[in-house]
This record gives C-alpha cells, sequence and structure tokens, in this order.
C-alpha cells in the first residue's frame, strides 16, 4: 500500500498541471492544435488512473480546453467521479466542470440526482452552496422534481448564506418544474421578510423576475412590498421593487394612490440616479393607471420634469440618453409639462453622440403642435444642412415627415407649406429615403384636393429640371420624386397651365438614364398628357377649321412618336411593352389626322385613364381571399428538367473577377486604346485652334498691360465682371420656399398678440391648446383608411403574434391565492432527519417570542401626546394581515387596536402583581388566539372602542322646504377622493311633477360645480334634463375644492315650476372642516417622533362645557380619526387631508367639560378642525 501511495506521488511529479498547460498552449502558437490534441491523450490516460488527485487535475484541464471551444462531452463520466469526492478542492473542480459542459439535455444527470441531493443536505454549508451554484447552471426538469424538496427545507436553513442560494435556485426550478411554485410559494413569501437583508434581496429578485411576466398573481403581496419600500436602505432591492410596482399598478389603480407619496420623498430624497430613474417611470406609469380616477398630479410630473432635465443636462452621456427616454414616457400623457424643455430638446441635437440625438428627434416628434409645426420643422431642416454623416441626415428626414403626418397630417394647418417644404427635401444630398419622400407627395396630392393646382405646378417645375435630381450619383434615391411628379401631372393634368412644356420634359433623352420603373410610369403619364393636350387643342372639333390647332397636334404627335422608340430599346420589358402600345397608338392617330378622322380621339384616349385612385389601405393585400382551387405553391407550367441547363452552351462573358492573365490583358487592352501619336503639324494646328477660341472667350481673362501696375500686382478694381452664362441654374425658378410660408405665419401670430392685449383679464388666462384647436385648417384632408377588398373589414386579427409559445414563464401563470389541492403537495422523503431539528429549533424560538411577548404585556402604558418624553415604544402591530382591499383603501397600513383591552391592562398594572396559574395562562391564550382571528374592516372603528357609553355618530343632514311644505329637500354633504360630492334628496309630496328645475349657487372661488348631465343657462344657472315626478329621488352635485384647510357654507337656491306656478327652495349645506380629514394609520412611536420633531408647529386649543360623555365625544372624533392610544378619560388621535397634512388631537375630559389640543403643520387646517369638532361637540 505504501509502495503504491508513493508510486503515485511519483507519477503526479511528472504530470502537467493547468498552469503547465496554459504556458504550453502560450508557446506553441504555430501549432496549437497538434500540441492540444497530445495534451488531449494525455489528459485521457490521467482519467484512466484511480487517483483522484490526477483525476481532478486532468477536469480542470478539460474545463479549460472546454472554455477554449474543444468538445468535452466525452469526460462527462468522469467529472461526475471528481464530483462525488469527499474532498472540497476536488468537488468544486468537479462542479465547475459540470456547470460549464452540462446542460439540461445532458444523458449523464440521471445519476447525479443523489449525489447532488447529499450534497445539499451536508453538514458544511459550503458543500451545500457548491452544489446549489452548479445544480444552477444543469438542472434539468427531473432534476429538478426530485431535488425540490431538498431545495425547499434549504429555505429554513438556520444559515443565511444557505437561504440565499436556495432562494435563488428556486427560481430555476420553477422555470423548469412549473408545478413546485404553488406548494414553495408561502415560503418564498416568508424570506420577504427575513432577517438578513442578503436573504431579503434575493427573495425580492426572484418575486420580481416571476411577476415580470405575470404581475397579476402578486398583486397580493404589494402591501409587503410597500412596506420593504418605505423601510428598505438598499437602492438595489428598492429598483427592483419599483419596477415591480410599475408592472403592478395597471393591474390595480387604488394602488397608484398609496405609492405617488413614497415615491415623490425617493425622489426628493435619494443621490443614485439609477434609483431616480426607476422612480421616476413608476410616477409614470402610476399617473397613467389613476388619470380617470384622481385629480391631476401636476406637482408630481413637474418633479419628475425638473429632475430628468437634471439628468439631460448632465455630462455623462448615459445619464442624458436615460432623461431622454422617460421624457418621451411622460410626453405621451403630459405633453404641455414637456413641451416647456423644448429648448433644451434642441439643444441635444448637436449632441455628439448619435443616439442622443436620434432620442432627441422621438421626443419633438410628441412636442409638435399646430402652433410650432411650421418652427420645429424649420430647425431641424437647418439641422440636416449641417448634420454630418448619411445615416444621421436620413434619420433627419424621416423624422421631419413623420412629425409631418402624424394622425393624417393633424398639426398641419397649410399644406402648401408642406409641401414646399417636401420640393425642399429633394434637394438634400446622400439620402435613401427619396421613395419616402415621393409616396408623400403622392399621398397629398391624392388625399388633400384643394391644393392639387399648386402640386401640380410643383410637379410640372421639377420635372422641367430633372437634371437637379440626375445630376448626381449620391442622390440617386431621390429619382423616386420624379416618379411621383410623373404621374400626379398625368393624373391631374387639367391643372397644368403648359401641358406641351411637361410632356417635352417627359420625352428628353436623359429620361433613358432613369430606373426602369419610373421609365414605365413616364410612358403612361405621356400618354395622359397627349389625350389631354388632344382634347385642348379643339381636335375633337373639326379639324379643316382650325388649321392652327390641327397643325400644334400634328406637331406634338411628331414629337412623340420621335422619342417614344427610345423607351422601346430599353432594357426593361415593362417600359418596352408600355412604350410599343404608345407607339402604335400615336401612329393611328397621325394616320387618322391625314385622313381627317381625327374628331373625337383625344375624349377616347383620356377616358382610357379616367376614374380617380383612392388610398389604399395598410393591410388590404393581407385581406385579399385566396380564390378557391388556387394552388399557391403548385407549378403553373411544368418544371423545367434538371438537365435542361448544362445542356445548354456557356454564353462566353467578360469575368467580373481577374484570372492569372489580368495584368497582361489589362496592359494589351490599354495600348490598344491609346491614341496614335499626332505629327507636329497636327499639334500646331490644335494650338492655334485653341489659342483663337481663347480670344473669342469673354470669360477668358487674357493678359495685358492694363492688369498689372508699376509694382507688378494688378489693380482688383479694374477686373471685368463678367456674366457666367452657366448650363444649370442655382436656383429653380417658381419653387416655393417653406420660409415665405414661415414668415407669414409669424407674422398672422404677432397681430393675434396685439389683438389679445386689448381684451379682457378674464380671457388672459386661457390656455394655449384652446387657440390651436380654434386655428381651423386652410385645407381639408381625406381621412379615409383606405379601400379594402370586398367583404373585408379592416382590424387587427392579422397581425402577427410575437408572444414565444416556449416562454418557462407560460406556465408559470397560476394562481397563487388559491388554497393548495392534495396532488399539488411535493412528496416528503420519510428518512429525511434533518426536518426534526429544524422544527425543535422553530418551537425554541416560538417559546422565546412568546416570552418576549409577556414582558411586553407587563410594561405600563402612558398617552403619548401626554408624555412625549417616554423612551419607550408603543406599537400596535397587527396580528393577521387584512385583505389586500383593505390595505389599498388607508393610506397606510396598521391594525385597529383594541382599546378596550389597553384600558384593562392599564387597570392590571395599577392592581399589585399576582402569580398566574397555568389555568389562567392558557386561557389568556385561547382569547388572544379568538382575536387574532378577527377581521379588520372599515366598519369596526367605532364597534372596537367598546364602550358602554351610547355612540356619537356624526350625521350632516339638513332639511328645507319650500314655503308651503309639500316640498322637502335633504341634503348630505359626502367626501369622495379630493372632491366633495352633495346628496340632495327631494321628496316631492304633490301629485304633480316640478318642471323646468334650476338651481344657482353663490359665488365660491374655492368650489367648482363639475356639471355632470346639467346644462348651463345664459344666466349663469344649471338646468336639469328632466322632469322629477311625483315622490322621493336624489340627485348628485359634485363640487372641485380648490382648499380643503377650511370649511365652507354652500348656498344654492332651486327653482321649479309646481303645478301652474314657480316655487324656490334656499338651500344651505353647511360643509365642517373635519369633513375632509380621513383616519391615518400610524404608530406610537412615529407619532411621537414627528411631535418630536418640531414637524407639527402650529397649535390650536379649545376647552368648553359638554354634554356629551367622553365615549360620545371619541366616537364622534373616531369617525375622522385614527385613534393612537386611549387611557382613561385621554385618548391621542391623528388624521390626514387629501393634501397629506397632517392632524394630531389630544382629547380629554374633565368633568362635564371637554379640552381640545390640536397640532399640524398648517395653522388654517388645525384652527378650522378644532373650530368644526367644538361646534358639535358643545352642544
Amino acid at each position: 500500500m505504501a509502495l503504491r501511495k508513493v508510486k503515485g506521488n511519483l507519477e503526479r511529479m511528472f504530470d502537467k498541471n493547468l498552469t503547465d498547460l496554459v504556458r504550453g498552449i502560450r508557446n506553441n502558437k504555430d501549432n496549437e492544435t497538434k500540441f492540444i490534441a497530445q495534451c488531449i491523450e494525455e489528459i485521457k490516460l490521467e482519467l484512466r488512473q484511480e487517483n483522484i488527485s490526477v483525476k481532478a487535475n486532468a477536469v480542470a484541464k478539460l474545463t479549460y480546453l472546454q472554455m477554449m471551444g474543444y468538445d468535452v462531452s466525452w469526460a462527462c463520466f468522469n467529472v461526475i467521479e471528481v464530483m462525488s469526492s469527499t474532498k472540497f478542492t476536488y468537488k468544486r473542480i468537479g462542479y465547475l466542470a459540470a456547470s460549464q459542459t452540462f446542460h439540461p439535455d445532458t444523458e449523464v444527470l440521471m445519476l447525479t440526482t443523489n449525489m447532488v441531493r447529499k450534497d445539499l443536505n451536508s453538514q458544511s454549508q459550503y458543500e451545500a452552496g457548491l452544489a446549489l451554484s452548479g445544480l444552477s447552471c444543469f438542472i434539468s426538469p427531473d432534476l429538478a422534481r426530485d431535488l425540490a424538496n431538498d431545495i425547499m427545507t434549504l429555505l429554513s436553513s438556520t444559515r443565511p448564506y444557505l437561504r440565499k442560494k436556495a432562494v435563488l435556485m428556486m427560481y430555476k426550478v420553477f422555470l423548469r418544474f412549473p408545478e413546485a411554485l404553488r406548494p414553495a410559494f408561502p415560503r418564498l413569501k416568508e424570506k420577504l421578510e427575513d432577517p438578513d437583508s442578503g436573504v431579503q434581496s434575493a427573495a425580492v429578485n426572484v418575486v420580481c423576475e416571476l411577476a415580470r411576466k405575470n404581475p397579476k398573481n402578486y398583486l397580493s403581496l404589494a402591501p409587503v412590498f410597500f412596506k420593504l419600500m418605505t423601510t428598505s436602505t438598499n437602492n438595489w432591492m428598492l429598483i427592483k421593487i419599483i419596477k415591480l410596482f410599475g408592472a403592478l399598478t395597471p393591474l390595480e389603480p387604488r394602488l397608484g394612490k398609496k405609492l405617488i407619496e413614497p415615491l415623490t420623498n425617493l425622489i426628493h430624497s435619494t443621490s443614485a440616479m439609477s434609483l431616480l430613474y426607476e422612480c421616476i417611470n413608476t410616477v409614470i406609469a402610476v399617473l397613467i393607471s389613476i388619470s380617470s380616477g384622481m385629480p391631476n398630479h401636476s406637482t408630481s410630473i413637474q418633479l419628475c420634469v425638473q429632475k430628468l432635465r437634471i439628468l439631460i443636462e448632465d455630462s455623462d452621456q448615459n445619464l442624458k440618453y436615460l432623461g431622454l427616454l422617460a421624457m418621451s414616457k411622460i410626453l405621451k400623457t403630459h405633453p404641455k409639462s414637456v413641451q416647456s424643455h423644448k429648448d433644451l430638446i434642441l439643444q441635444c441635437l448637436d449632441d455628439k453622440d448619435e443616439s442622443i440625438r436620434l432620442r432627441a428627434l422621438d421626443l419633438l416628434y410628441g412636442m409638435v403642435s399646430k402652433k410650432n409645426l411650421m418652427e420645429i420643422v424649420k430647425k431641424l431642416m437647418i439641422h440636416m444642412d449641417k448634420a454630418e454623416g448619411t445615416s444621421y441626415r436620413d434619420e433627419l428626414l424621416s423624422k421631419i415627415i413623420e412629425i409631418c403626418s402624424q394622425n393624417n397630417y393633424q398639426h398641419i394647418t397649410n399644406f402648401e407649406w408642406y409641401v414646399s417644404v417636401l420640393v425642399e427635401l429633394t434637394r438634400m444630398e446622400g439620402t435613401k429615403h427619396g421613395p419616402l419622400v415621393a409616396n408623400q407627395l403622392l399621398d397629398v396630392a391624392i388625399r388633400v384636393a384643394a391644393i392639387r393646382a399648386f402640386v401640380v405646378a410643383q410637379m410640372a417645375l421639377l420635372l422641367d429640371n430633372s437634371h437637379f435630381i440626375t445630376g448626381f450619383s449620391q442622390r440617386a434615391s431621390m429619382c423616386e420624386v420624379l416618379f411621383a411628379a410623373a404621374w400626379i401631372c398625368g393624373e391631374f393634368s387639367e391643372f397644368l397651365t403648359d401641358p406641351k412644356a411637361t410632356l417635352e420634359a417627359l420625352l428628353r433623352a436623359r429620361v433613358s438614364t432613369l430606373p426602369g420603373h419610373i421609365q414605365a410610369v413616364y410612358v403612361q403619364n405621356i400618354m395622359k398628357l397627349y389625350g389631354r393636350i388632344l382634347t385642348s387643342s379643339g381636335s375633337d372639333a373639326s379639324m379643316d377649321e382650325d388649321m392652327v390647332a390641327k397643325a400644334a397636334v400634328e406637331e406634338v404627335s411628331e414629337m412623340v412618336a420621335a422619342r417614344l422608340p427610345s423607351f422601346v430599346e430599353s432594357s426593361e420589358l415593362e417600359v418596352q411593352e408600355r412604350a410599343s402600345c404608345a407607339l402604335q397608338l400615336v401612329k393611328f392617330v397621325q394616320k387618322q389626322l391625314t385622313k381627317g378622322q381625327a374628331a373625337g380621339l383625344g375624349a377616347e384616349i383620356v377616358s382610357l385613364f379616367d376614374g380617380e385612385l383612392n388610398p389604399v389601405a395598410p393591410k388590404a393585400q393581407k385581406k385579399v381571399q385566396v380564390p378557391e382551387g388556387l394552388d399557391l405553391d403548385e407549378w403553373i407550367n411544368e418544371p423545367p428538367p434538371s438537365e435542361s441547363s448544362d445542356s445548354e452552351p456557356e454564353v462566353q462573358r467578360p469575368s467580373l473577377f481577374a484570372t492569372g492573365n489580368a495584368e497582361n490583358a489589362y496592359v494589351e487592352s490599354y495600348q490598344s486604346s491609346k491614341p496614335a501619336e499626332l505629327t507636329q503639324e497636327e499639334v500646331q494646328r490644335n494650338r492655334e485652334a485653341r489659342q483663337q477660341e481663347q480670344a473669342c472667350n469673354p470669360n477668358y481673362l487674357k493678359g495685358g498691360g492694363k492688369l498689372e501696375s508699376k509694382s507688378g500686382m494688378f489693380d482688383v478694381a479694374e477686373v471685368p465682371v463678367a456674366q457666367l452664362d452657366l448650363p444649370v441654374a442655382l436656383k429653380i425658378p417658381g419653387l416655393a420656399s417653406s420660409d415665405h410660408y414661415l414668415q407669414k405665419q409669424k407674422q398672422t401670430s404677432s397681430k393675434k398678440k396685439v389683438s389679445t392685449k386689448k381684451k379682457k383679464k378674464s380671457k388672459k388666462h386661457k390656455e394655449s391648446s384652446d387657440e390651436e384647436e380654434l386655428a381651423a385648417p386652410l385645407h381639408v384632408v381625406n381621412t379615409d383608411v383606405g379601400e379594402m377588398p370586398e367583404g373585408a373589414t379592416l382590424s387587427d386579427g392579422m397581425d402577427d403574434d410575437n408572444n414565444d409559445l416556449n416562454d418557462p414563464h407560460r406556465a408559470l401563470d397560476v394562481n397563487l391565492d388559491e388554497p393548495l389541492r392534495a396532488e399539488e403537495t411535493l412528496p416528503v422523503r420519510s428518512h429525511r432527519e434533518a426536518v426534526k431539528f429544524e422544527v425543535t429549533g422553530e418551537k425554541k424560538a416560538k417559546k422565546k417570542s412568546s416570552k418576549k411577548e409577556e414582558k411586553v404585556k407587563k410594561s405600563k402604558k402612558q398617552p403619548i401626546m401626554m408624555d412625549l418624553l417616554q423612551n419607550g415604544e408603543h406599537t400596535n402591530a397587527p396580528t393577521e394581515e387584512p385583505s389586500n382591499d383593505f390595505w389599498l383603501d388607508h393610506a397606510e397600513y396598521e391594525a385597529m387596536p383594541d382599546t378596550s383591552q389597553s384600558k384593562l391592562q392599564v387597570e392590571e398594572n395599577e392592581k399589585p402583581k399576582k402569580k398566574s396559574s397555568s389555568k389562567t395562562k392558557e386561557k389568556s391564550k385561547e382569547k388572544k388566539k379568538k382575536k387574532e382571528k378577527k377581521v379588520i374592516n372599515e366598519d369596526s372603528l367605532v364597534s372596537s372602542l367598546a364602550v358602554e357609553a351610547p355612540t356619537f355618530v356624526p350625521d350632516l343632514k339638513q332639511t328645507m322646504s319650500n314655503k308651503d311644505k309639500n316640498v322637502l329637500i335633504c341634503t348630505r354633504p359626502i367626501l369622495t377622493g379630493s372632491q366633495l360630492l352633495i346628496s340632495v334628496e327631494v321628496n316631492n309630496t304633490t301629485t304633480s311633477p316640478l318642471r323646468s328645475a334650476e338651481i344657482s349657487f353663490s359665488k365660491n372661488v374655492e368650489l367648482e360645480l363639475i356639471p355632470d348631465g346639467l346644462t348651463t343657462t345664459e344666466f349663469g344657472s344649471y338646468r336639469f334634463p328632466q322632469q322629477f315626478p311625483p315622490g322621493c329621488f336624489t340627485f348628485p352635485l359634485l363640487f372641485n375644492v380648490a382648499n380643503v384647510n377650511r370649511a365652507y357654507s354652500v348656498k344654492a337656491t332651486l327653482i321649479f315650476n309646481l303645478e301652474s306656478y314657480q316655487d324656490k327652495i334656499d338651500l344651505a349645506v353647511a360643509v365642517p372642516a373635519t369633513l375632509f380629514l380621513k383616519p391615518a394609520p400610524i404608530s406610537g412611536s412615529d407619532f411621537a417622533e414627528k411631535l418630536a420633531n418640531g414637524e407639527m408647529q402650529h397649535l390650536s386649543s379649545r376647552k368648553f362645557e359638554s354634554s356629551k360623555s367622553f365615549q360620545q365625544a371619541l366616537s364622534y372624533c373616531l369617525a375622522y380619526f385614527y385613534l393612537v392610544e386611549q387611557v382613561g378619560d385621554t385618548a391621542s388621535l391623528a388624521a390626514q387631508n387629501p393634501q397629506g397634512r397632517n392632524v394630531f388631537l389630544l382629547i380629554k375630559s374633565q368633568g362635564t367639560s371637554l379640552s381640545l389640543d390640536g397640532k399640524s403643520d398648517n395653522q388654517e387646517l388645525i384652527e378650522n378642525v378644532v373650530q368644526s369638532l367644538q361646534t358639535v361637540l358643545a352642544v
């Protein structure tokens, strides 16, 4: 045995380790493949040895080779052998190799089940952690099913290291074995409140990943995540939670109301830009979801926009990009808030980073309005002239067209300006969006009938000066504009002032260089113009009577017949066919002209192209039904035999690539094409001809004494100025310029500003959007979607479904709130004894916690507002989680305190302490369990007091009537959100209906009626559209409240026609300041902290006689306040108004008098609240 060990050690001395392998590969760069092949052979020999250290060394080298791209799947068994080693250093090498080489479809994975289970149950946390880390890389559905229970057991481990890894591993288990999600979810939910921050963060990550695809299943966890968001300081965990809330908010709008305040606090306080960005994103999602049920959160939006401006102005390009990205999300719902930062967005167009410039362009798309469209487009066109790089210039051009054409040109008021912009875009060099410009020209000409004359005139100029577009190779894409120009001039030829000139432009020789599809359109529209000229020249009448017209027609016919053959010779088959047909038709007209029988031919040619073309719907092609019996995949004719291509003789064509004798062939061709040398006489003759041409050319500057001064320099003033006769004009005369329309718009806007100054002050505060709506467009746009095939309708059903059917998250879309069924529980192995130890540990922990609870119960309670300097904490922790609806309907979640129990505890604390027997302890435990099972709801506010005195519930109902007492009205004010709802109940005791009912209110700046269903009269009153029959009926009056810190008295007069006379009822509805308060659950420690830190600096106190008992007064206050603490006849209360202002109240009973001491951060609020309470309680 000893000799074998010595022999093994000697062999290991000469084995190559991983370091030797890496060094050898670097030293054999020339023969790397050969060296690695040799090393693999040596590794195979090492794997056959029995020494586990040699095998581990070989597996380590194989792992490195696998990283280089070599296949090592042949060594899977050896990897498993090293994984099963009892030595941790070797086991780690095996798991590393397995994590890199194994995958879920590896066949030998079935052999690793028991080995991995053994490592998971190891006493060493590092071995169990190693198994979890390796298993996450190669877990298969079978392994997930077999090991799910073992991993779930580690969730209850006493070691945070293992709990964290087990929580993360459960996510992989859920993906491979979705049936484990429901059984494991309760334990995973517990880990969200784990005392270790690492485990808590891991649980948050897992739940957020699960909720990313199926957020609705995790809505019940909203209270837990809300608590984590308001207490955690881990920015990365906060980012995950806030992202999750952003996905949950659209599913539950009430959740958004709770998130606004903590999110805005985070935006104010955080310095982490990543957290700031996620907070802003979630605030945007929240405001979108609650926009229908909440008032306008202008302050939150302004805060987000201000913070995003800081990001955009930052020098970090990444932050600037994220700021622009978030700004575009705000733009969709609150465009006015973003439009005020238009200058900053335009500055980003000059940024050196192209991605930032493109993101700024996307923002400009949404910032456009009827008022600023021309200005923004002009700036973009100037920027496009200066821009470098064809791709960015192309993006600018497409964005200009996209901005102008969005929503069927809704922002364009003058389409002549838009056509001039499109014409100017045709001069841009190096762009590939010629087809886009052409399509826009066609679309505008078809949809806007009022500007067809203008469009035709501009297109005729483009055709006449087509050399501007076809003269440069880099502008070849803009040739597509000639396609649109030719079609528009031919289709709407009745608007042409000189059709003959346009026809000549279409027949020029340069046209043959255009692409084939453009030439085909040229030929088609040549015939349209030809027919128009025939009809306009009087060819339909007797040709003999008008010789001039006949001569003009013959001239046009000869010109068309002479130039059409150039199209017939085109290489494009479509052009040949159309030109041949057109040529034959023109020759036929010529024959008829010579015979004098051409009457009516022009009208017949025009009739060939009759019928207006309408836009086609985008999805019309998809909607075309395939005829019955037509198989699009079937050959129309017999397919050609495969041998036909070989039998045909090969046509000798010049090779595109150089062959071996390419250089000699090039020299020979150059020598053959080289002109012969000129004689001396020919050279002299050419020189004289050149000098004579220069002498006759006025643009050529000749040498002479006049231009030379004494100093040898010439005088600039004496240089003759010659008129250059350029073959191409620098500017096309007649083309419209967009600058003209922009200046015209500025003049009209300046006139409007002067006129608005003369108006009354009440009209100065109107929004700019109202002016834009009043600005009617000059031209009407045809906004039809387009034509569809017969029987087809436009729908989104033809869109491609982008959902991935192989997504593992689809199987995880299950209801997690339903109780587990018997078949869903995971099997528990009977031989596992580790669970027993954990259970005993849990029992010990429960015993310790129960002892701590008994100590807390023995502590003496005192009212917080009576003694703020007390160091003890006071908490009202919930014994059972209430429903999610209860949590969502309250500003913060705290369980309702049982004041009767606290009262009993105070009395017991005052008595001498006695030893309690075991029976009394058991009874008290049973009582506690019963109390814990009670469900807390909103109606338990008063009932939980358990007072013997009769309750005093606030009743704000008020009754009024007319003079005859036959029409009674009862009003009751109610708070809905931040709006005031007055419910008006009318009791008509007569037999006649109330007709022509109107209601008028006394003016109040801070109360604004929302006339839902009411019509406003010329006198400022509101008329009811229906008659009110005899009996009882109710109608609501809803008001927007500008100031919720005060009380109101709503005064109104209801006028109606009853029988044959008119009657009225004066209404006076008292709205106390307490109506705008709602209970604000708060813990005792937070209550004391807010009072001690100086936040509640405004105080109001009242002391008055009252016939109400303390319990009656307290029951009235609890309709608006939350009971924080009660000791005897003293209670501390907390409330909050819709603006988030806190109101703290201390109510004390002293004999027949009551005292109210209130504190708040607003003096007006606390004064009005205390006064309203005194008004009710002093009665």
